[in-house]
């Protein structure tokens, strides 16, 4: 009798035991910065952009939710979208702002950046097979932009060949436009005002 009361008292206090050492484990007020930290690591590596370069997480994880949406000329949905509906979209949601939906008029809308001046959030126009503006995506560092092209929405390189060769400027939203932007209606509705990739 002795011995099947000791091993229920072992029993009980191993369980005790490991009890306490999953709450010790896993304070509350540590798991949220812990999530962050694995998720602004896992995201920057995704992204190809250095994790000190990471400070919007926002604007990466809705880059991260878009990426492999298929291109389509004037669409802006999951089911396809064009480059400008994108950018018109990000900064809808990341930035609060809504800006127009055509790649010329968003550049009527930045002041000009040069590339080695370019932060997180900065747009960059590209003028591809055109005289005209014809491709706008969202700088997320390292050289690195978010942008829908022919293949889908995708991460890719300033330093790209074909990037570099039909990059415009950079250009950073004006401060004068941030505050008129709720103010001014949309020019477009669709797909008559939309852009080639």
């Amino acid at each position: 009798m002795k011995k099947i009361t000791l091993g229920i008292a072992l029993f009980f206090s191993v369980l005790t035991a490991q009890a306490q050492t999953k709450v010790v484990a896993q304070p509350a007020d540590k798991a949220p910065d812990e999530q962050e930290s694995l998720a602004k690591d896992y995201l920057s590596q995704i992204m190809g952009v250095a994790l000190s370069a990471t400070s919007n997480m926002k604007l990466f994880h809705f880059v991260y939710d878009w990426i492999g949406t298929p291109y389509r000329f004037g669409g802006s949905s999951k089911h396809g979208i064009d480059c400008s509906a994108f950018t018109k979209e990000l900064y809808s949601e990341v930035f609060n702002l809504d800006i127009r939906r055509n790649s010329r008029d968003i550049f009527s809308m930045v002041s000009p950046v040069s590339k080695d001046e370019l932060k997180e959030g900065d747009l960059v126009f590209f003028k591809i097979h055109s005289h005209r503006i014809s491709h706008v995506g969202i700088y997320l560092g390292n050289n690195r932009f978010a942008h829908a092209s022919s293949r889908g929405v995708a991460i890719s390189s300033l330093d790209d060949a074909y990037y570099s060769r039909y990059f415009y400027k950079g250009g950073r939203l004006l401060s004068a436009f941030k505050s008129q932007l709720d103010n001014l209606p949309d020019p477009g509705n669709g797909s008559n005002t939309s852009d080639n990739n």
